[in-house]
């Protein structure tokens, strides 16, 4: 075989990150086995660099050290330089990040790893400049000494890669000895936990910048607020919502999240824009919505479900996964931030009432000294009572100035250089957007709904193989690649679950169910007793993953811990509850000691240790004013479980969904002698009695609520 090394392979791979690399003068290869075949066979390092298109600092890096000749000749010659898009393979990014975590203290991206040809770490960071400066040590110096060790020290640098390889096992295979899943007071620590964690002043979680999202704690600090009915529960939720909703972190123009805050005011954002981000947080303001009725909450949900639809949507129904930060300026140069900030002088020259321009600027914080580097950040500043005071003007007047003055600003923004697009389409982030654009077809108009159903069209058209019942990860162009991790069926396993309580549509559950038994199937051990991350039939690496705790995206293995509880009451004969205990089980010690860290693990384990609000609904369909009354309802476990009004319409589909026997949550619960809708309300084998008035049966839910 010729050796593939001696040029860069990456304009063969469909990422678009890698392909961002394709020109560079480094022989960059595709993690692959060709790849690892040259490393053993040349007997060089790997140099391994991971990133993601949106990404700021690897953009700098590559403009630094990839483009240039001297540094890609060190590269070559010494190393084999391997480029891995971590949103493609999060589990070698899993793999060599805990290292660097481990060692350094800190992560982050681009990621740089070096590596034995066998794959194992002997050196770590992040982003190096070519030059060392600030404490940083300079690249072309690292690839210098570390080609010169492997030639004279190579048995120490062995000797240190196998321990940081004990080290990666130790930290993300092995389990710890198993005890009692947790119990009911598990969601009231993690609360408490949260909230001492609070920014009390500026919102959000820790004292000091950066700020990301964490949606999973706000799930956390409502369900904890409904339980027990602490006001500084949801006071702490509600202040970290309102922080994000009105700093730069959120797109006043255009709708949808940045990826995090980089100071303690939420300011200044990371100006890429992923789809998970855009997923996870609308489903925390639905909630907020249904417990405060602060309309602004489900404006923006509508808002940040626009953008997507407009600027991330394939046109046959699936989802792009990032924008980019950056986009080129007037001057041709490409910067962060560039389409998002405004001076003055720009709001003035397009929109063309003055009052409506001041009025503008006063609202959204757009000042001659600016936020950003002389530019501004567009934030939520002056209240429109206080504008229409100190401009003497109606309330309506100053929101109708307002709305064609945003109108005129955001047909300017359309016109200039956008940022890029990564339109590679993840399974996984796509079935968190289902879930909730399920819901939000749920709670507010049922457009969201048709949305969700051409999404989940779209990945098992594409990604699912009905023959093999197995999952892939990546479409782009047409190329389907790469087995699905755990995330992946997980994610769209929920995603398809709350479709099927949004229509009614038995097909969607059929689907979530497939998904969890190849759940059972490829990720579960039985004797470790726990979920890994990458599937039984898939690459073996120098360890097997596990993810239990919230990332930028929620815990696979708290996502689907919590699907296997929701499922087993649909197939209690399949192995789904025994599973998701033996996993609350395994994890327990390592969950109360920081639920913080593990929200959606502990929200999984409060809904194994209080039961969920099972709704049984037997119609044809739900009634309009039912799902009025359920959409203004935080019902934060609930199990919507439609069914045929008929005893021949259930055994349908029973047949059709493969069951033997009809499950407890449908068993006997028909709809009444006249045919009505009728609603069963049951919590952990107490139910209510059949009614056929909403309010009657949410009166029984509150009386089933945990104490």
């Amino acid at each position: 075989m010729s050796d593939p090394t001696r040029h860069n392979r990456l304009d063969e791979e469909e990422s678009p990150y890698l392909r961002q690399h394709a020109d560079n003068p480094v022989h960059w290869q595709p993690w692959d086995e060709d790849a690892l075949e040259a490393a053993r066979e040349r007997d060089v390092p790997i140099f391994l660099s991971i990133g993601y298109s949106a990404c700021h600092w690897c953009h700098v890096m590559e403009e630094e050290s990839f483009e240039d000749e001297d540094v890609a000749k060190l590269l070559n010659e010494n190393f084999v330089p391997i480029k891995v898009d971590r949103e493609e393979r999060p589990d070698i990014d899993s793999i060599y990040m805990s290292i660097c975590q481990q060692v350094t203290g800190g992560g982050g991206w681009p990621l740089s790893a070096w590596l034995t040809p066998e794959g194992k770490p002997f050196y770590v960071g992040t982003y190096f400049p070519k030059h060392s400066r600030q404490g940083r040590p300079g690249f072309t110096d690292l690839l210098e000494n570390i080609s010169n060790s492997w030639q004279t020290d190579r048995k120490e640098m062995e000797n240190r890669a196998e321990q940081w390889t004990s080290a990666i096992e130790g930290e993300l295979e092995s389990t710890p000895e198993a005890g009692d899943a947790p119990n009911a007071e598990l969601l009231r620590n993690a609360a408490s936990q949260i909230v001492r964690s609070a920014d009390r002043d500026f919102g959000g979680f820790g004292q000091q910048g950066p700020k990301f999202p964490q949606p999973a704690r706000i799930d956390v600090l409502f369900r904890a607020f409904d339980r027990t009915g602490a006001n500084q529960f949801a006071d702490v939720a509600v202040e970290t919502l309102d922080a994000m909703a009105n700093g730069g972190l959120y797109d006043h123009l255009g709708g949808g999240f940045h990826r995090y805050a980089t100071d303690r005011k939420w300011t200044v954002p990371h100006f890429e824009k992923m789809l998970y981000d855009n997923a996870e947080l609308p489903r925390a303001y639905l909630a907020g919505y249904q417990l405060t009725g602060n309309e602004r909450y489900a404006n923006l949900v509508r808002e940040t479900f626009a953008f997507l639809d407009r600027e991330m949507r394939h046109p046959e129904g699936g989802f792009y996964s990032t924008l980019d930060a950056r986009s080129e300026n007037e001057e041709g140069e490409s910067e962060e931030g560039t389409f998002y900030v405004w001076t003055p002088e720009e709001i003035h020259d397009v929109v063309k009432r003055e009052t409506a321009a001041n009025l503008f600027c006063d609202r959204y914080g757009v000042t001659k000294s600016g936020n950003f580097e002389g530019e501004n950040v567009l934030t939520l500043n002056g209240s429109v009572p206080n504008l229409a005071a100190e401009y003497d003007l109606h309330e309506s007047e100053v929101r109708e100035l307002l709305d064609d003055a945003r109108r005129q600003v955001f047909e300017a923004r359309e016109k200039r250089e956008r940022p890029l697009r990564d339109e590679k389409i993840l399974a996984g982030w796509n079935g968190l957007l289902i879930s909730t654009l399920a819901e939000g077809g749920l709670v507010l108009e049922s457009e969201y709904t048709n949305l969700a159903e051409s999404a989940l069209d779209f990945v098992r058209e594409n990604f699912w193989d009905e023959d093999e019942q197995t999952l892939s990860r990546r479409f782009k162009d047409r190329d389907v690649a790469i087995d699905g991790y755990l995330e992946d069926y997980a994610f769209l396993a929920r995603g398809a679950f709350d479709l099927f309580q949004g229509t009614g549509d038995p097909d969607h559950l059929g689907f979530a169910l497939d998904l969890s038994r190849a759940i059972e199937r490829e990720f579960w051990d039985d004797e470790h007793r726990t979920l890994y991350f990458t599937p039984e039939s898939g690459e073996r690496l120098v360890a097997r993953p596990q993810e239990l705790a919230d990332q930028s995206t929620p815990s696979s293995l708290g996502v689907a811990t919590d699907m296997l509880l929701v499922l087993s009451e649909f197939a209690p004969h399949d192995r789904f509850g025994d599973i998701a205990e033996s996993v609350l089980e395994t994890h327990s010690k390592t969950i109360e000691s920081n639920p913080f860290q593990y929200a959606t693990l502990a929200l999984a384990a409060d809904r194994h240790a209080t039961g969920s609000l099972e709704l049984t609904v037997s119609a044809d369909e739900l009634p309009g004013k039912w799902r009025d009354r359920l959409a203004e309802t935080y019902l934060p476990t609930r199990i919507l479980a439609h069914r045929p009004p008929t005893e021949e319409g259930l055994a349908a589909w029973c047949e059709k969904l493969n069951l033997d026997e009809v499950p407890p949550i449908w068993a006997n619960r028909e709809a009444d002698a006249e045919g009505k809708p009728t609603l069963y309300v049951c919590r952990s084998f107490t139910c209510s009695p059949p009614v056929t008035d909403i309010d009657a049966g949410l009166e029984w839910a509150d009386d089933l609520a945990p104490e």
